[in-house]
This record gives structure tokens, sequence and C-alpha cells, in this order.
């Protein structure tokens, strides 16, 4: 072999494990991501949903004050 080609393979070699370990790193990032939201899902959800549900019982009491009332005494 020719001293191009061996500095040639050890570059390709070299860029090949960089981008491996690049790889492995980001897929591990990942799956902790995936974790993180999960847990945040878990706790933030019931918090979220009851919101919902107050802001659902908030507008329809707002359209039952603002509906238009019959006139006293007729």
């Amino acid at each position: 072999m020719s001293v191009p080609a061996i500095v040639w393979l050890v570059v390709g070699l070299t860029t090949l494990i960089a981008v491996l370990a690049t790889l492995i790193a980001l897929v591990l990032h990942v799956l902790v991501l995936g974790r993180a939201a999960r847990r945040f899902q878990d706790e933030v959800g019931p918090l979220a949903q009851g919101i919902a549900s107050q802001g659902e019982w908030a507008s329809g009491r707002a359209r039952r004050l603002s509906a238009p009332r019959p006139p006293r005494g007729s």
C-alpha cells in the first residue's frame, strides 16, 4: 500500500468513528428527550385538563349571563 492510501484509510476510519459516535449520542439524547416529554405530560396533563374544564365552565357561564333576559313584571 502506498502512503496516500494509508492516509486516506486512516482519515476515513477516523471520520467513520466520529460519525458513529455522533449518531449514538444523538440516539441517546432522543431517548432522554422522549422520557422527559412523557414525564412532563404525566405531571402537567391533569392540571391542563382541569384548566380546560374550568375554561369550558367559565365560557358557558359567560354565555348564560350575557343572554338576553325577558323583561320583569310582564
